[in-house]
Formats: C-alpha cells, sequence, structure tokens
C-alpha cells in the first residue's frame, strides 16, 4: 500500500471514530443530566468533547493526502447529485462544522440548554449521514467484496465500537484532570466515571459480539457474491493479520471489557481502571486499522479519485 492508500484508512477510522465518540458522549450526557443534574454532567464531558475535534481534523487533513492534487479538494464536492465520494466529503466537513459549533456553544454555555442539544442532535444526524455516505462510496458491481451489506454494516460497528472506547479512555483522563483540579469534587465524578464505564463495558462487550458475527457473515458473502479470491485471501494470503485483528478487538472489547466492568464496581480501583480503559481503546483502536488495511487489501487495487 502507498501513501495515498494508507490516507483513506486513517481518514475512514478516524471519521468514524469522531461521529461513534460524539453521539456516545451525547447519550452519556443527557442521561447523567437526569441523573446528577447538569453541573455534574458537564463536568464530566466538556473536556472530552473538546478531544473529537481534532481527532476529525486528522483524518480529513489525512483524507487530502489521498487525492491527486490536494488544491482540488473542492472540485470532489461539486456533483452532490450523483457522487457519494461527493456527499461523503460534504457531509464530513458539515459534521466538523456543527460539531465545532456546539462545542463553543457547550464550552462556553452559550443559549439554552434545550437549543444546545438540538444543535448536538443535527450534529450526531449529519454525523450518521457521513458514515453512510462512507459506506456507500464501496458499494459498487465493480468491487463484489465491498459490495455487500456487511460494508455499511461493520462501518457502523466500527463507529460505535471506537466511539464507545475512546470515549471511556477520555472519561479517565478528565477524571485525573478533575481530581487534580478540583479534589473537593472529585468523588462525585467518580462515582460517575465507575457507572458510566460499566455501561460502556456492557457496550463493548455487546458490539465485540456483534463484530464476531458481521465478520463471518462478510467472508461467506465475498464467496457467494463472486469474490471467492478476496475470501481466499483473507484467510490465507493475509490469513495471520486477518488473526491478529480478531485477537486485538477480542483482547480489547472482550477481555478488558470484563475487567473494566469488574474493576468499576468497586471504588478506590481507579488507576486499574484507568489501565484497563486504555488498553482495552488501544487494543481495538490498532485492530480496527488491521481490520480496515484488509478491508482495502483484499478488494484489489484501488484509486477513488
Amino acid at each position: 500500500m502507498n501513501v495515498r492508500e494508507w490516507a483513506l484508512i486513517i481518514f475512514t477510522v478516524l471519521a468514524q471514530m469522531s461521529v461513534g465518540s460524539f453521539i456516545v458522549l451525547g447519550a452519556i450526557h443527557y442521561f447523567v443530566v437526569q441523573k446528577s443534574g447538569t453541573k455534574q454532567a458537564d463536568e464530566l464531558s466538556d473536556r472530552a468533547l473538546l478531544a473529537i475535534g481534532p481527532v476529525l481534523v486528522l483524518g480529513m487533513a489525512a483524507s487530502l493526502l489521498h487525492l491527486g492534487n490536494p488544491l482540488n479538494a473542492y472540485k470532489a464536492v461539486t456533483n452532490l447529485g450523483s457522487s457519494w465520494l461527493s456527499r461523503e466529503i460534504f457531509f464530513g466537513v458539515l459534521f466538523a462544522v456543527a460539531g465545532a459549533v456546539f462545542a463553543v456553544m457547550q464550552y462556553k454555555k452559550i443559549a439554552s440548554f434545550m437549543i444546545r442539544n438540538l444543535v448536538a442532535l443535527a450534529a450526531a444526524v449529519i454525523g450518521v449521514v457521513l458514515v453512510y455516505s462512507m459506506a456507500m462510496v464501496y458499494m459498487m458491481p465493480t468491487r463484489p467484496a465491498w459490495n455487500m451489506v456487511t460494508t455499511p454494516i461493520s462501518f457502523f460497528t466500527t463507529t460505535l465500537l471506537l466511539g464507545v472506547l475512546a470515549m471511556g479512555a477520555a472519561f479517565v483522563a478528565n477524571y485525573w484532570y478533575v481530581q487534580k483540579k478540583n479534589p473537593g469534587c472529585a468523588s462525585e465524578q467518580c462515582v460517575l466515571l465507575r457507572d458510566t464505564l460499566r455501561w460502556i463495558a456492557v457496550a463493548s462487550i455487546i458490539l465485540l459480539g456483534f463484530q464476531f458475527v458481521v465478520l463471518p457473515l462478510s467472508v461467506a458473502l465475498m464467496v457467494a457474491n463472486g469474490a471467492a479470491m478476496s475470501a481466499e485471501m483473507l484467510v490465507g494470503e493475509f490469513g495471520v493479520l486477518f488473526a491478529v485483528r480478531l485477537v486485538l478487538v477480542f483482547l480489547g472489547a472482550g477481555v478488558m471489557g470484563i475487567f473494566v466492568y469488574r474493576e468499576a464496581q468497586t471504588a478506590g480501583h481507579e488507576q486499574m481502571l484507568a489501565y484497563a480503559a486504555y488498553a482495552a481503546f488501544a487494543f481495538v483502536l490498532v485492530g480496527e486499522i488491521v481490520g480496515r488495511f484488509l478491508f482495502y487489501s483484499t478488494a484489489g487495487s484501488f484509486g477513488l479519485q
């Protein structure tokens, strides 16, 4: 793979992680508000929100490396009516703008809580459309290994799995910041952290199960869809990498997910909880990057201009 092809891997994984993180963060913030009030919910989530933007910007910047001439990037959005690639770029930029607007409103507490929530909901919907557009770019008859229902399903699964675990790591980092700056409020934040990470662990385990249904289904559909060579490459030439991907995702979302859940049940285990949350995210992130590498490599040459 050359630099341009690796740029697509970085862009798709980071963009999907950003969308998933935004959706997961919004859902958690809503439920924490109901349980503990707006102040505690903001203390838990505001700094985590600010981490999403740079990740998306990094992904968008990487996508420019895939273009023959990055200075012509603006031309890529001229075919919104007929091109999923144009829609992908358009909704990527729109999601970045909407997310940035909400982040500023939330951090500066501009407008009412309800209005900020409406802006967040709009950004989340745009993010979902972005991921759908990304998947539809690869739904082409000339690439039977991609032209399957499992392509959009796997993209959305990656979106949620990375989003869940990225936010778990972000909440841990935020907790240590709160504890250092304001120890007096850290006790309640500790309870919220442990409660939140328990739900994150459960979600990651459920999504892992979903992943392990989608992956063999994808291989079976490759064979049925006339892409038997791609299936053979996946379990043959790239068999070791395929196994590595499975092991990494299993360790991160499964083994570490169970460990996070157990450690989150007892106060005083925050240090071990932090290590587990970071490890879970790291394992799955690397696993999803390997998975995306396999997605492109087993489909043969590609060059979306």
